[in-house]
């Protein structure tokens, strides 16, 4: 029977040697698969077959030895020699039958026990049709005419009656625990907490006994579901037990102990090893609203990139501008990135995460159906509700910073991915607890709680939580000015970049006393990653056109102007520059030392966004005629060329303002040579009236 984990047929060894030599590696093989001990270690049985075939594949190992001893010549070298016909034939099918088998129970390994117990039925019968294939070749093989010893040959017919005996039935405490789990997962649904001590029970049952294999199940478990392994009527069923299984391992086995955070050196850098679950994911590859791994990351009309349900979530909201830019989006076409999303593609297969951005058509059906059916899952939801409840019940329970901290992370993992499980963790009154954290001398525990809140800001609805609760201001800042990590502080400024996505909040963060300061203090002084972050926030703020004055009056400007030199923040740097220029800050960038000269380095040597906004702020700046500033960039040595070079080569705003700043020029030589020509025209009437006289 043809099945999905089927391998193609293998190359047919040339000799009867050969073929033997690898019948015999190929048995040892399939019969490793036997359980293991402890019994929560193996794979689950779910037929008797998934423990028998290994044990009986290895006793027909002993025939393959025994034809390979009797052709060893007297150096104990293994001579060419030809089987009989029927038996080369019968032992050619016998190596298909075991990669078959091969395959069956390496497929079964990789996959969650859940995927195994729900798919009992099919499995059973797959693997029963190989056992029968093999008992039909044992029959027709000729063991009288092979040159093995009696013995043997009456061991084979043992085999053979044993294998006969097989049967494609389901073992019947594997349906009673299907069962069990599926009126569990019933229980819960009904918004009904279960019994610990019954939860217990059946989890022992699966082989989850402990929170690493509660642990390894919930990834197998969601790797399954991810890469469509279980697309059948049991996707609602192990959709609804993953949630469980989360809920279980923080109820039954407690929340787990963080590992110390090492990432960071003495310069206060993180290493690219970091945390598992914040597994090093490259700042490109994340949404610049989620902050999630973007699956169909797409261009808008700012030429910025975003992940394509984050930026059709923010455009449906009613924003016209661009989140990352602050600009206004002249159109509202988003256009696929598939360079990015094929380097993603290969980051996730490098480091064996699964990637469901597929372009086909019928792919992004399955996904849009694997999401519903996540998101209508009403167990699911219940059982992540119930988990958020519990952790938010833990921490206030917490007797101390260790059972604080282990409490804190795991909601900072829940928190992490989803917005129904975002929207539970508030829901149970959790950023109440967390803003006191924020002060806390602990500095693992201060990174916990300053992560989760940044996780929990991304839900809008969050943001008003969070911006209304008593303290949640001053406790952000208080980590910008005096985290004891850099981490904290950057995931600080990510937080403030954030909850200024709304507008009305923009306004009352750049309002705060502090928020400005610090921000700029970590943009001045911090590593080039908490650079990054800071200005980021700053250019946020910078969206809203009455945030300028405040911004320009906390040196803001010229902190901005100085970045632009350093390729690791130059691109929100010059953004910050040209933002402030645009909305009416345009005299404190002419007025800044070196302002021209900067933009104009940014105009040779940065990237395509920094060119961009470095030309937006000089097309700003050279607008104001009182500046003088046309006068410095038209003396600056190639400025044509440079200009010449952008309209040709940048993007297409970069392009815009290029000719904005080109026509810009030509028209101050223009009014110089006028001016110089109406001079000369005066000198000459005076000198001829001179004369006269």
């Amino acid at each position: 029977m043809a099945t999905s984990s089927s391998p193609p047929p293998p190359p047919d060894p040339s000799t009867d040697a050969d073929r033997l030599r690898h019948l015999l590696f190929l048995s040892r093989d399939v019969s490793s698969h036997q359980q293991p001990s402890p019994p929560s270690s193996s794979p689950l049985c779910v037929n008797p077959n998934f423990s028998s075939v290994p044990r009986n594949v290895k006793q027909l190992s002993l025939l393959f030895e025994e034809l390979l001893l009797a052709v060893r010549d007297d150096d104990d070298r293994c001579v060419d020699f030809a089987l009989p016909r029927l038996a080369s034939l019968c032992f050619r099918e016998i190596l298909l039958v075991l990669h078959r088998l091969k395959a069956h129970f390496d497929h079964c390994s990789a996959r969650s026990r859940a995927f195994v117990l729900f798919r009992a039925e099919p499995l059973a019968a797959e693997i029963h049709e190989q056992v029968v294939d093999l008992a039909t070749f044992l029959d027709i093989l000729p063991v009288a005419e092979l040159r093995i010893p009696e013995d043997v040959r009456d061991h084979v017919r043992l085999l053979l009656r044993q294998l006969r005996r097989s049967s494609p039935a389901v073992d019947p405490a594997a349906l009673s625990l299907r069962r069990d789990i599926l009126e569990l997962i019933a229980l819960v649904e009904s918004g009904t907490v279960p019994d610990h001590a019954a939860l217990q029970g059946i989890f022992r049952r699966l082989g989850i006994d402990d929170s690493w294999n509660c642990r390894h199940e919930i990834d197998s478990l969601e790797r399954d579901i991810a890469d469509g392994a279980a697309a059948d009527r049991w996707l609602p069923a192990m959709v609804a037990l993953a949630s469980i299984l989360r809920y279980a391992r923080y109820v039954l086995f407690g929340a787990s102990t963080p590992r110390l955070d090492t990432s960071a050196g003495a310069d206060g850098r993180k290493s690219p090893f970091s945390e598992a679950e914040d597994l090093a994911v490259p700042a490109d590859f994340r949404c610049p609203i989620s902050l999630d791994l973007m699956r169909d990351p797409v261009v808008v009309a700012t030429g910025q990139t975003y992940d394509r349900d984050s930026i059709v979530q923010w455009i449906g909201s009613g924003h016209a501008t661009c989140p990352k830019s602050g600009q206004a989006l002249a159109h509202l076409e988003l256009v696929p990135n598939r360079a990015l999303k094929n380097l993603i593609s290969c980051w996730c297969r490098d480091n064996n995460l699964p990637f469901d951005g597929a372009d086909a058509t019928s792919n992004k059906q399955a996904d849009a159906d694997n999401a519903t059916t996540a998101a209508a899952n009403k167990a699911a939801l219940e059982a992540a509700r119930m988990t958020a409840s519990f952790l938010v019940e833990e921490l206030a329970a917490a007797p101390c910073t260790e059972a604080a901290h282990r409490v804190v992370h795991e909601l900072r993992l829940l928190a992490k991915h989803g917005s129904d499980n975002r929207a539970f963790v508030a829901e149970a009154g959790a950023i109440p607890l967390l803003l006191p954290l924020l002060r806390s001398d602990d500095a693992e525990l201060q990174v916990s709680a300053v992560t989760a809140l940044l996780n929990l800001s991304i839900l809008e609805a969050n943001k008003r939580l969070i911006m209304h609760a008593d303290g949640a201001v001053d406790g952000i800042v208080h980590v910008l000015a005096e985290g004891a990590k850099w981490r904290a502080k950057e995931n600080a400024a990510a937080t403030v970049l954030s909850l200024s996505y709304i507008h009305s909040y923009r306004r009352r963060l750049a309002r705060h006393p502090r928020v400005v300061e610090v921000l700029l203090q970590m943009a001045r002084h911090g590593p080039a990653s908490s650079k990054k972050d800071a200005m980021a926030a700053i250019l946020s703020l910078a969206g809203d056109r009455e945030n300028t004055g405040r911004l320009v009056e906390g040196g803001v400007v010229g902190a901005a102007l100085e970045a632009v030199g350093e390729p690791e923040v130059a691109e929100e740097a010059a953004a910050v520059v040209a933002a402030l220029a645009r909305r009416g800050g345009a005299e404190a960038v002419a007025k800044a030392e070196g302002a021209v000269a900067r933009l104009v380095g940014l105009l040779r040597r940065g990237s395509d966004w920094a060119r961009e906004n470095a030309a937006a702020a000089l097309v700003a700046v050279c607008r104001r005629p009182e500046s003088g500033v046309v006068a410095e960039l038209a003396a600056v040595p190639g400025i044509e060329w440079v200009i010449w070079e952008l309209m040709g080569a940048g993007t297409e705003r970069a392009r815009r303002k290029a000719a904005a700043l080109s026509r810009i020029c030509r028209q101050w030589a223009a009014a110089v040579e006028a001016e110089r020509t109406a001079r000369l025209s005066a000198i000459s009437i005076t000198t001829s009236s001179t004369t006269v006289a």
